[in-house]
C-alpha cells in the first residue's frame, strides 16, 4: 500500500519541471531540435532526405498496388507519416513509410472485405448492394471502398500500437526472435513476388486469399500463361535486366560512392515516356496506372462499422509494424551511440498510423531498404524526413499526373527488386544450421507457414513454435555427471573432458535447467540413468527379499532399518538373516545435486527434490544440494 501510494504521488506530482520533462519525452523533437547544428548536420540531412525521397516515389506507387490501393494513397502515406515521425521518434535514422510485408497484409485484408462487399476483383463496378461510404455518399465504388477499409485498418493498427506504448508493453517484441522475423519476411517476400507475377506477365487472374493462395495463384498463372501480354513481359524483363545489376553495383560499392544511383526512378521515368509516346495502353493493351490526381483530399473519418471485422486483422499488422520499427531503431542506435526508447518508438509509429488514417493513408512502419539508404547517405537527424516529405509534396502537387502512362508491370518489377534482401536469407540457412539447428527449424517453419498458409497464421505458427522450442529446451535439458580436475577445485562434465578424477562413493549430478512441472519426470529418469542407481527399484527389491526372509523365519515384522539396525536385530535373534534383507549395497554413499544451473524451481520441482531425498535415504544414500541461488534457497526454506 505504501509503495503504491508513493508511486502514485510521484506520477501525479505536477510542477514547473515535470511538465517540460513530460513534453520532451512525448515529443523528443523538443529535446534535440534546439541543439541542431546547421553547419555540420544540415547538408547531410538534406542530401539524405533528397535521395530517400527520390527512391520513395516509385516505391510509394508500386506498394500501393500491393496494398490494393490507387497510387496516390501510397504517396499520401509516405508524406504524412514522415512528418509525424520527426516529432515523436527517438531514432535518428529510421525511415518510415510503406513497407512491403505490411502492404501485403493490408492488401489481403482489403481484398477479403471487397469480396464480402460484393466487388469483383478486376472491375470497379458494384455487383451487390450499394454500400454507403464513410463520408455519407449514396454509393462507393471499388477504389473508394478499398481505401475506406485500409484507413479504418490503419486507425486500429495505430490505436493498438499507442496502447502498447502507453502501457509499457514494449517487451512483447522480444517474443519475435530474429530467426522468426527472418522466416516471416522471407515467406512474405515469396507471397509478394507471387502476387506481382500477374502484372509482369500482363495476365488478368483473380487474387486468391486464405489458405493455399500461394499455390492457387501459381496454378492460375500456368493455366493462363498462353495469354501473356508480350509487351508487358518484354518491358518487365528489360527493367529487371537494368535495375538488378545497377542495384548490385550500388550495394557493392556503397562505401566508395557518395550516393547510390537512383536507377528505379530513372527506369520509371523512361518507361513512362516510352509508354506514352508509343501508346502501349491502346496498341498492346498494357495495363497502366491511369489518372493520378493532384493535391489533397478533405479529411475523413474511419468507418466504425468495419472495426469489428478488422480488429483481428489489425493485431498482427500492429505487432509486425512496431517490431520492425523498434528493431531497426535499436540497431542503428547502438551503431551510432545514442539511446532509443522502445515504448516511445511504439507511440511514434502508432501516431504515424492513427493520424494519417484521417487523410486516406494505409498502415506503415519503418522500411528496411529506405532506412539503410538513409543511414548510408550521411543523415544525422530526422530533419531528413522533412526533406523527404517535401520531395513527395512536389509529386502530390504537380508531378503525379505525369505517371498516367506508367505500366503496372514496371511497378511490379520495382516491388520484386526491393525484396532481394528477404530472398538472400536462403543463402544464410546453411550457416544458421551450423550455429543452431533449432533456430533454423524455427526459420523454415515460419517461412513455410507464412507462404503456404497465410501471413497472419504463419506469424502465429512461428511464435507458437518458437515458444515450444524454448519449452523443449528446458523440458529435456543437458544433464551430466561431474568429475574433479586434478589439483584444482574445478568440476566438469566427465563425458566431455578427459582425465577427470572421481571421488570414491560420491557422485555429483548437474541438471542444466530450471526444475519445474514439465521436466520433473525427465529429471528423475536421467538422474537414475547417470548415477546407475534407481532407488525405487532397489527399495522394492529390498522389500521383496525382506518379506521372503520374514516368511522363512516366521517373523512378519517390517524391516525398514539401516544396516546398523539390521545388525542389532540379528544380534537379538542370535541368528544371521539373509544378506539381501539389509538395505542393498550401492557404489555410493552420497549424491550431490549441483543446482548452479537451476534458475528457479516451482512447487512440483520442490516435491521432486523431496521425493529424491526420501528415495535415496531409503537405500542409505544421503542427498546434498550445492550451488543453490538465493531464490532456490528461499523456496527450499519455505517448502
Amino acid at each position: 500500500k505504501e509503495l503504491i501510494q508513493k508511486k502514485a504521488r510521484e506520477v501525479c506530482t505536477c510542477n514547473h519541471q515535470t511538465i517540460p520533462t513530460f513534453l520532451c519525452r512525448l515529443f523528443p523533437v523538443l529535446d534535440w531540435l534546439p541543439h541542431y547544428n546547421i553547419k555540420t548536420q544540415l547538408l547531410g540531412d538534406v542530401i539524405s532526405g533528397l535521395l530517400v525521397g527520390i527512391v520513395a516515389i516509385p516505391q510509394s506507387i508500386s506498394y500501393s498496388l500491393l496494398a490494393s490501393q490507387d497510387p496516390i494513397y501510397g504517396i499520401y502515406t509516405n508524406f504524412f507519416c514522415n512528418i509525424i515521425y520527426v516529432a515523436l521518434a527517438t531514432s535518428r535514422h529510421n525511415c518510415v513509410g510503406s513497407f512491403g510485408v505490411l502492404c501485403l497484409m493490408v492488401g489481403q485484408s482489403v481484398n477479403r472485405h471487397l469480396q464480402l462487399a460484393g466487388y469483383s476483383d478486376d472491375s470497379s463496378s458494384l455487383l451487390g448492394n450499394t454500400t454507403s461510404s464513410s463520408n455519407g455518399t449514396a454509393a462507393c465504388d471499388r477504389s473508394c471502398y478499398a481505401i475506406t477499409v485500409a484507413l479504418s485498418l490503419s486507425f486500429l493498427v495505430g490505436l493498438y500500437q499507442i496502447l502498447l506504448g502507453v502501457l509499457q508493453l514494449g517487451f512483447v517484441a522480444v517474443y519475435l526472435s530474429e530467426p522468426l522475423l527472418g522466416g516471416f519476411v522471407t515467406g512474405s517476400s515469396l507471397t509478394i513476388i507471387t502476387s506481382q507475377m500477374k502484372y509482369l506477365l500482363g495476365l488478368k487472374i483473380p487474387r486468391h486469399e486464405g489458405v493455399g493462395s500461394f499455390i492457387l495463384t501459381w496454378v492460375d498463372l500456368f493455366r493462363s500463361i498462353q495469354n501473356t501480354n508480350i509487351c508487358d513481359l518484354v518491358t518487365s524483363l528489360v527493367a529487371l535486366a537494368i535495375i538488378v545489376p545497377v542495384k548490385e553495383v550500388n550495394a557493392r560499392y556503397k562505401e566508395k560512392m557518395k550516393a547510390p544511383f537512383p536507377i528505379e526512378l530513372l527506369v520509371v521515368i523512361v518507361a513512362t515516356v516510352l509508354s506514352h509516346y508509343f501508346n502501349f495502353e491502346e496498341h498492346y493493351q498494357s495495363a497502366v496506372c491511369g489518372d493520378i490526381p493532384t493535391g489533397f483530399r478533405k479529411p475523413t473519418l474511419p468507418d466504425i462499422n468495419l472495426f469489428s471485422s478488422l480488429a483481428v486483422d489489425a493485431l498482427p499488422i500492429a505487432v509486425i509494424g512496431f517490431a520492425m520499427t523498434v528493431s531497426l531503431a535499436e540497431i542503428f542506435g547502438k551503431k551510432h551511440g545514442y539511446t532509443v526508447r522502445a515504448n516511445q518508438e511504439m507511440i511514434a509509429i502508432g501516431m504515424c498510423n492513427l493520424i494519417p488514417s484521417f487523410f486516406y493513408c494505409f498502415a506503415s512502419s519503418a522500411a528496411l531498404t529506405k532506412t539503410l539508404l538513409k543511414e548510408s547517405t550521411g543523415t544525422h537527424t530526422q530533419v531528413s524526413g522533412l526533406v523527404t516529405s517535401l520531395v513527395l509534396l512536389l509529386v502530390l502537387l504537380w508531378i503525379a499526373p505525369l505517371f498516367y502512362s506508367l505500366q503496372t508491370s514496371i511497378l511490379g518489377v520495382v516491388t520484386i527488386v526491393n525484396l532481394r534482401g528477404g530472398l538472400r536469407r536462403f543463402c544464410d540457412t546453411p550457416r544458421m544450421w551450423q550455429l543452431s539447428k533449432l533456430d533454423t527449424v524455427v526459420w523454415w517453419t515460419t517461412m513455410l507457414s507464412s507462404t503456404l498458409i497465410t501471413t497472419e497464421i504463419g506469424l502465429l505458427v512461428g511464435v507458437c513454435f518458437a515458444l515450444l522450442c524454448i519449452i523443449f529446451r528446458t523440458q529435456r535439458p543437458r544433464a551430466t555427471l561431474l568429475g574433479k580436475v586434478s589439483n584444482t577445485e574445478i568440476y566438469e562434465d566427465q563425458a566431455t573432458y578427459k582425465q577427470l578424477s572421481s571421488i570414491t562413493n560420491i557422485k555429483i549430478f548437474r541438471f542444466e535447467s530450471p526444475l519445474y512441472y514439465a521436466n520433473k519426470d525427465y529429471f528423475k529418469a536421467v538422474l537414475y540413468q547417470k548415477t546407475g542407481v534407481d532407488p525405487v527399484l532397489l527399495a522394492a527389491k529390498h522389500q521383496r527379499v525382506q518379506a521372503q526372509a520374514n516368511r522363512q523365519t516366521g517373523n512378519t515384522k517390517s524391516f525398514l532399518g539401516t544396516k546398523l539396525d539390521c545388525f542389532k536385530q540379528a544380534k537379538k535373534r542370535a541368528e544371521k538373516p539373509p544378506a539381501d534383507a539389509c538395505p542393498p549395497s550401492v557404489d555410493m554413499h552420497t549424491l550431490i545435486l549441483d543446482c548452479g544451473a537451476m534458475q528457479f524451481i516451482d512447487t512440483v520441482g520442490l516435491s521432486v527434490l523431496k521425493e529424491t531425498h526420501h528415495d535415496y535415504k531409503e537405500i542409505g544414500v544421503q542427498v546434498l544440494l550445492a550451488n543453490c541461488n538465493p531464490s532456490i534457497r528461499h523456496r527450499l526454506r519455505e517448502g
